[in-house]
């Protein structure tokens, strides 16, 4: 699982929240964590910078929130960013520096790297998105089981039990995700590897790969 891990999946220069990634190991570690970590986080953003528009919410100033937007704190959208008509981001969400959430996609508990892309119809939560990541119109993340079971990291035969039910997907830097695509539970993604459009994802699929079906991925070179 070596290749899964944090040092192997993300850039911590590219997000506001690197600290909080700090002595843990695997991502998906993080998530229970997201919420209190804004709260602390918000308070010392330097106001020149940031407006607490309402509470437990932080927007940069430079950010672009279309009015119909609804952002629920605990919530930091940085700078750069834009926020687009009717996305709704329910709470516990980072949005990093020149990120864009779209029309309509929906963001939980997440974290958002420096310049991701969810842009249309997406849906996003307990997920951790890497830097320049993006996701394709209508791809989503599953964050639960359908027999709502703990969820349990696969790489072919090594499994890792998280203890968590609500996990979505772990998208290292870089990680393209193609239209109508669904990420199942527990997905984790390694850096610049490619999903084909409608793709139905599961497990860990290496960096630098092109994601065609399940067991079928190839290297990019």
């Amino acid at each position: 699982m070596e290749e899964f891990t944090i040092k192997n999946l993300y850039n911590l220069e590219e997000t506001i929240a690197s600290e909080l990634f700090e002595g843990s190991v695997y991502p998906w570690e993080l998530l229970s964590k997201i919420s209190s970590f804004i709260l602390e986080l918000g308070k010392k953003l330097p106001q020149e910078q940031y407006t607490e528009v309402k509470e437990h919410v932080w927007v940069a100033k430079s950010a672009k929130v279309a009015p119909s937007a609804c952002i629920n704190g605990p919530a930091i959208i940085d700078q750069d960013s834009e926020v687009r008509h009717c996305a709704f981001i329910r709470g516990n969400a980072i949005v990093g520096k020149g990120a864009v959430v779209g029309n309509s996609t929906e963001l939980k508990n997440v974290i958002l790297f420096n310049k991701v892309q969810v842009p249309h119809y997406n849906y996003v939560g307990d997920s951790i998105l890497g830097f320049k990541s993006h996701m394709g119109a209508g791809s989503i993340t599953s964050n639960v089981k359908s027999d709502k079971t703990l969820v349990v990291v696969k790489n072919g035969e090594e499994r890792i039990e998280t203890g968590l039910k609500k996990f979505g997907a772990m998208l290292g830097d870089g990680v393209e995700v193609g239209c109508n695509s669904v990420l199942n539970p527990g997905t984790v993604i390694g850096r610049n590897s490619n999903i084909y459009p409608t793709s139905m994802v599961r497990g860990c699929i290496p960096a630098e790969s092109i994601y065609k079906k399940q067991g079928e991925i190839a290297k990019k070179y």
